[in-house]
């Protein structure tokens, strides 16, 4: 195939194009900022679950209590209704004993009750001092998160400038092409990255391999229109000054 080399030399500056194109793609899967996001999500995740796990303990602790008050409650209207038949002096000596003594025991029970309702009330106090502990620790990986997230869009925001700059240039250069060369090249750089390349001191600069000396004087010997590749990667070789022949 036979291309001018002011053509073929314009794949160069094609071929630094796509470089950068491929760079802007890279970096766009590899983002800190984005990977700073999904790392702030799980934490925030994180931060959630312990608080609702605060809440549900809350909840439970908050049924304790309504239930231990329920039964002090009833305890003492049992206490009231007995000390009122003690007061009336309208039962017998075995009844008064039996009321006395169950007094007795519904006193100690009452004490026992209170002391439960004390503690489970003293945990409802520390959970409640967690649960503002985690909501605070959940606000921040919040706030955190939405400044991660307006960074991530303004770097993704950057690439897609980026993206269409270069996508730009890439159309203005690909009409200088003939098809068949632009062909070679498109097929070249699907299959191995890199579509053309400057042979510079006798090395190509695509896959980077020195060349021997037969298979540079066979390049030295070609004419300059003649579209020449490299013999280990295939990509096109743009001959210049720099190329060593």
């Amino acid at each position: 195939m036979n291309v001018e080399p002011s053509i073929q030399a314009k794949l160069l500056d094609l071929a630094a194009v796509d470089a950068e194109l491929t760079r802007i793609e890279h970096r766009r899967k590899v983002l800190p900022e984005q990977q700073e996001v999904q790392r702030l999500e799980t934490e925030r995740s994180t931060r959630k679950d312990a608080a609702v796990k605060v809440e549900i303990l809350i909840d439970d602790l908050d049924r304790d209590i309504r239930k231990l008050e329920n039964e002090i409650d009833g305890v003492r209207k049992r206490e009231d209704r007995d000390r009122g038949m003690l007061d009336s002096g309208s039962v017998g000596a075995k009844q008064l004993a039996e009321l006395q003594h169950e007094l007795t025991s519904l006193q100690r029970r009452r004490t026992v009750l209170e002391d439960d309702l004390l503690e489970v009330m003293e945990r409802r106090e520390a959970a409640v001092a967690d649960h503002q502990h985690a909501g605070a620790r959940l606000s921040k990986a919040e706030e955190d998160l939405t400044d991660a997230m307006r960074l991530r869009d303004q770097a993704v925001a950057d690439l897609d400038v980026a993206t269409q700059r270069c996508t730009t240039d890439r159309g203005q250069l690909v009409t200088v092409f003939p098809a068949d060369l632009l062909g070679i090249y498109d097929k070249q750089r699907g299959a191995h990255g890199v579509g053309a390349a400057l042979l510079q001191a006798r090395r190509c600069g695509a896959c980077r391999i020195e060349l021997d000396r037969g298979e540079i004087a066979r390049i030295a010997k070609t004419e300059p229109p003649v579209v020449v590749r490299c013999p280990e990667c295939g990509a096109v070789l743009v001959r210049t000054k720099q190329s060593g022949l």
